[in-house]
């Protein structure tokens, strides 16, 4: 059973380094999730410190999902910041590591994420994923609307160019 718990600010820096490792077992496991191999560890936390700011600031929500072992997944929201847009926001980074891949964390993670936004009022979601991929079919199945596919939009991490399916989700 994995608890999923939003990330505050102040215990986010402490959470880099199984974030991190998360991130590289992604990449390294052949997810599109924006970066090339080799891929290590001082590389992926470089990623997430990156992020400290906007979480700081609010604009990016990370959740983490651990058990027993430690975190085994993690979903991001990065909340738009325009005026004319702040009931939108785009998930990103939805990674569950490969040990703990085939239970339902990622829809949990979603579903969470999900939640959270609508509470905030932020209705309309989107995101992009590889076409093709055992996420694009989670989006596919939880209600998500695909709106179109770029191809080679983003390469693998092995540097080949990949589709990429865009999708929104209207909370409503």
């Amino acid at each position: 059973m994995y608890a999923i718990d939003l990330l505050p600010a102040e215990e986010f820096d402490a959470a880099i380094k199984d974030l991190a490792a998360l991130l590289a077992d992604a990449v390294d496991d052949g997810a599109s999730v924006g970066f090339l191999s080799p891929f290590g560890l001082e590389e992926a936390a470089g990623w997430w410190r990156d992020q400290a700011p906007a979480v700081a600031a609010g604009t990016l929500r990370v959740w983490v999902a651990r058990d027993a072992s430690g975190v085994a997944g993690t979903i991001s929201l990065a909340l738009a910041t325009k005026p004319n847009s702040r009931y939108r926001g785009e998930i990103v980074k939805l990674m569950v590591h490969r040990d703990a891949r085939g239970r339902g964390l990622s829809r949990a993670l979603l579903a969470t994420a999900e939640r959270a936004a609508l509470a905030d009022g932020v209705h309309l979601l989107m995101l992009d994923t590889e076409t093709g991929s055992t996420a694009e079919h989670v989006y596919l199945t939880g209600g998500w609307t695909r709106y179109g596919v770029v191809p080679g939009y983003a390469a693998s991490p092995d540097g080949t160019p990949a589709a990429c399916s865009f999708f929104y989700k209207d909370l409503r």
